[in-house]
């Protein structure tokens, strides 16, 4: 004998040595459950929602034999206190269970599917059988009410409870009555509604343990509106031909026109010192002039990197000034956090080992290609984690300190997912309130995997989804399959992408595509100018000619107001509607309460949500250049009506109102509006 412990057995040849051993099962329980659902990475991963969001679990629960099963879920919350929810069968055949839960406070909580035999379920389906066919009568009578008895014992009823099971024990042994009278005692409805509120449970099973992280509203419900601080109070002056640039005091003068919009959020790119080596100029030129801004995302100069401002724009102060006018006018600030440098970045002379050197000695710069970035220096995350980790922690925490409440992280799915992981988890011990939006627009896979590890909310593709049938599957995927772990944010244009149904669809595209990103996601956002339908693209690239990352921009904003001589050509008093739609009605505050409908024209998109009694429809020509009239066929039962029923259709856009039932005319284009936001109202 020695003290060595055993070595595992190393599979040889077949016939020709021993197998592998096989890894330890997880008990299986008294009382099977499997396939509970949501179960994100088979629960490596944690289930996500926001305070108030109601969402289903599933699950398959049976057991051996004849006697009745039931289900229950298990609701831990953060103070480690177990909420019970009991559990219907939805599918008898197939063993389904299913029920819907919330929480009400934010916090780490989890949840589990308890499996249990039902012994009150399986005497009535015996007894009632037995009696009925004049078998065993006495012994099961006397059965029920044992039963009853013990439910009175083992049970927390209240004095009422108990004495409405007392008197059903004397009834089922009350020998003056026949059986068929007696058992009536054992199994009135009010009997049934207890024993269901309150159970006899055997055999409890409890299943696996999901994590699951309940957020603050922000994290799914939003309407965010993107800024270039330089360009809010630019001017260009003809004469001497430069530019002045706004500042952070000047941008913050826009935050009242941005909240009266009836935006949420204002999110600010990168403000940090911009490097001058490789400077882009105009319209991402290789050759930029002296007074030539450079992009935001060249991040890094002699006056500092990732914790510092950019002297153009400010200083702290500065800084601070326009996030308290800004919650003055209930926004939050939202930053751009985008790790890569400028080649004159601090961080490039004192950790060039943070970044990826060529077999000729240079730094390499980022590239997409065919996208090249000469201005910008990627950092490689293998050289020195340990110490970029702290480091972009340090960074994080500076702006946290500074009263940013969320960051958007610039092209995270080139960093290592397992950072991101760590970062988030990282901050949310100190700040559980910071929300991470990520901007990856990538591989399925990395988008679903970067929400799954922390990233409360995602860009998505809807930029690209523009005809109804492929909007529809997006959305039913994004509201069904990734709900439980991915956020989407519904863009129709940001900085770098105009596509070309933005290009070519004109006005009635524009209109039509904010108004579908703020209701069929309950978060969407609004790049700066959209209102002024920006929609020139520098040719070869689906970005806008003359892009404000690479220079500045004075949009004259004055001019589009009352008096201006650009008066009624701006989009703002849509955008306005819209958000002031988004906050009237709570429908449209969730994800996963979308039902789409059929509409006989195929160009045209209908949906509805339904929070309590709020019922938005919304019916949308998906097509910019034509009007289109067809029949919607409403699936009335998802609205809470009868087929037959009838009901007001009020249009929250354009105030009028029509008389809807399960099929309705609707016509929908360029000469009317694009599409109907319709409440619905009950005669």
């Amino acid at each position: 004998m020695t003290d060595q412990q055993p070595t595992a057995p190393v599979r040889q040849t077949p016939g020709h040595g021993t197998t592998p051993p096989v890894a330890p099962l997880r008990s299986i329980g008294r009382i099977p459950v499997v396939d509970v659902r949501p179960a994100v990475g088979d629960g490596a991963f944690p289930t996500k929602s926001v305070v108030g969001e109601v969402f289903p679990i599933t699950a398959t629960v049976f057991r051996e034999g004849h006697d009745a099963v039931n289900a229950t879920a298990a609701l831990t919350d953060p103070d480690g206190v177990t909420h019970y929810v009991p559990m219907s069968c939805t599918n008898a055949g197939l063993d389904t269970w299913r029920c819907e839960i919330s929480a009400d406070r934010p916090g780490v909580w989890s949840y589990c599917v308890e499996g249990w035999s039902d012994p009150y379920a399986t005497w009535v389906h015996d007894a009632v059988i037995k009696i009925a066919a004049e078998v065993d009568a006495e012994v099961m009578l006397e059965e029920g009410a044992r039963l009853l008895e013990r439910a009175t014992r083992e049970v927390q009823h209240n004095a009422a409870g108990r004495k409405v099971l007392a008197a059903a024990v004397r009834g089922l042994r009350d020998t003056e009555q026949p059986p068929g009278a007696r058992i009536s005692a054992g199994t009135t409805t009010e009997i049934q509604r207890l024993m269901t509120a309150k159970p006899l449970r055997d055999w409890v099973s409890p299943g696996t343990s999901y994590s699951w992280w309940v957020e603050r509203d922000r994290a799914l419900t939003g309407a965010w509106y993107e800024i270039f601080p330089r360009s809010e109070g630019a001017s260009f002056d003809e004469k001497s031909g430069k530019w002045t640039t706004g500042t952070l005091r000047t941008a913050a003068k826009r935050l009242p026109a941005i909240a009266g919009m009836g935006f949420d959020v204002v999110y600010l790119t990168p403000v940090h010192p911009i490097g001058t080596t490789n400077r882009k100029g105009p319209n991402n030129t290789l050759t930029a002039g002296p007074d030539d801004p450079g992009s935001p995302y060249a991040i890094g100069s002699a006056d500092g990197g990732h914790d510092a401002i950019h002297p153009d724009l400010g200083t702290f102060k500065d800084f601070d000034a326009f996030v308290s006018a800004a919650r003055k006018q209930n926004l939050e600030v939202a930053l751009d956090l985008a790790l890569q440098c400028s080649p004159d970045h601090p961080w490039v002379a004192a950790h060039p080992e943070w970044f990826t050197t060529r077999a000729d000695g240079t730094i390499a710069y980022a590239e997409n290609p065919p996208k090249k970035y000469q201005d910008i220096y990627p950092v490689n995350f293998d050289n020195d984690p340990a110490g970029i980790y702290a480091e972009v922690r340090r960074v994080v925490q500076v702006w946290i300190d500074h009263g940013v409440t969320i960051f958007r992280v610039d092209n995270p799915h080139t960093k290592p997912v397992e950072f991101w992981q760590w970062l988030i988890a990282d901050v949310a011990r100190d700040h559980p309130d910071i929300v991470w939006l990520a901007e990856a627009f990538t591989r399925p896979a990395m988008m679903a995997t970067l929400a799954k590890v922390g990233f409360q909310q995602s860009y998505t593709y809807y930029a690209w989804r523009n005809d109804a049938a492929e909007l529809r599957e997006y959305v039913e995927e994004l509201a069904r399959d990734s709900a439980p772990y991915m956020r989407p944010s519904f863009w129709p244009t940001t900085h770098d992408i105009l596509t070309p149904y933005m290009q070519y669809g004109g006005p009635t595209a524009w209109k039509l595509r904010a108004a579908l990103a703020a209701t069929l996601s309950p978060t969407y956002g609004i790049y700066a100018g959209y209102e002024l339908i920006e929609h020139v693209a520098r040719p070869g690239a689906e970005e806008q000619l003359d892009n404000e990352k690479y220079q500045y921009k004075d949009r004259e904003w004055s001019r589009y107001e009352p008096g201006g001589d650009r008066e009624g050509q701006s989009l703002a008093p849509f955008l306005s509607r819209i958000n002031e739609i988004r906050r009237q009605h709570p429908a449209l505050h969730w994800l996963r309460n979308i039902t789409f409908h059929h509409v006989d024209d195929q160009q045209m998109l209908a949906f509805s949500k339904k929070h309590g009694d709020d019922v938005v429809i919304v019916v949308a020509n998906t097509d910019p250049h034509a009007t289109r009239q067809s029949t919607l066929r409403l699936d009335m039962g998802a609205l809470g009506l009868s087929p037959g029923d009838r009901f007001v259709a009020h249009d929250l856009l354009t105030d009028a109102s029509w008389e809807w039932g399960s099929d309705n005319y609707v016509r929908l284009g360029p000469d009317t509006e694009p599409l109907h936001i319709v409440h619905l109202r009950r005669f």
